[in-house]
């Protein structure tokens, strides 16, 4: 029991510092917890609960839970069945989710289609995010980064079509390329912007360097981070920059990729991954 409690414990905190709000849940007093149990527990069942990222022009407004589907083929130890995710994901819409995430390195390839897939039936109705930046060769990861204007339009194209979509309502950096410069990147969406196939830009994992100088070319509408009860990180600048310029803040793997979770035990098998290829 006291283990269960415990691991309750952080699965609740763990939500209340980062997928609700980019706050700290450190320091609270129990009245302070209770309270926040209660909001937490209301706001997962409230169909219609909603946030805004950014500001301005470039504010969208999202469910307060959003639903990464990366795991649901790629990366998460086994891949399921594709039937029971597309179940999944408009299930979360029926729960009043409409903020959902994929990337074309999910897979690669593979995890667009599911989404474009199980998201057609309301797919004007959600707020839909995908991602570019990694090198990709014959469809298979190279560990190596791409952000070159050509290669940004070229993948924004192949995400439309796979997506089954004629607009990306957020679309984000995956990682900063260091080779370009982080202006033409930002150039090239506003450009794509301009021509209708994006509506919004954000950065993931950008450090505050590059959020200025992207946000001074195109106002970015979202930062998005690792941030758990583990991950600490982004608190120290880049969610205080977020603050001044107005720019949303996304956090994902809010419960340590599942650690806070419990579902690593003593049956888990981890991968070994060649260090070239760790992002």
């Amino acid at each position: 029991m006291e283990n269960n409690n415990r691991r309750n414990f952080l699965k609740l905190g763990a939500l209340a510092g980062s997928s609700l709000v980019a706050g700290t849940a450190f320091g609270m007093s129990s009245n302070t917890f209770d309270e926040a149990q209660t909001t937490q527990k209301t706001n997962l069942n409230t169909k219609n609960s909603q946030r805004f990222l950014g500001t301005g022009k470039n504010k969208i407004e999202v469910s307060t839970l959003g639903l990464g589907c990366m795991g649901m083929s790629f990366n998460r130890s086994f891949i399921p069945n594709k039937e029971p995710m597309i179940a999944l994901i408009r299930k979360a819409y029926d729960s009043g989710v409409t903020f959902f995430d994929t990337a074309e390195a999910y897979g690669p390839y593979t995890n667009e289609p599911l989404v474009g897939e199980a998201i057609a039936p309301f797919r004007k109705k959600i707020t839909l995010c995908t991602k570019f930046g990694f090198d990709i060769q014959n469809g298979k990861m190279t560990g190596g980064l791409n952000s070159h204007p050509d290669h940004i339009r070229s993948v924004v194209e192949q995400s439309l079509k796979r997506l089954n979509t004629d607009v990306i309502d957020l679309l984000y950096q995956h990682r900063v390329d260091p080779k370009i410069p982080i202006e033409d990147v930002a150039g090239t969406v506003k450009d794509l912007i301009k021509e209708g196939k994006v509506k919004h830009f954000g950065l993931s994992e950008a450090g505050v360097e590059n959020i200025r100088k992207a946000h001074a070319i195109q106002p970015l509408t979202a930062l998005q981070s690792e941030f758990s009860l583990m991950t600490r990180e982004p608190l120290e600048d880049v969610i205080p920059l977020c603050e001044t310029l107005g720019i949303g803040f996304v956090p994902y793997s809010p419960l340590s990729r599942a650690y806070l979770a419990g579902t690593i035990n003593e049956r888990t098998k981890f991968r070994h991954y060649p260090k070239k290829c760790v992002s």
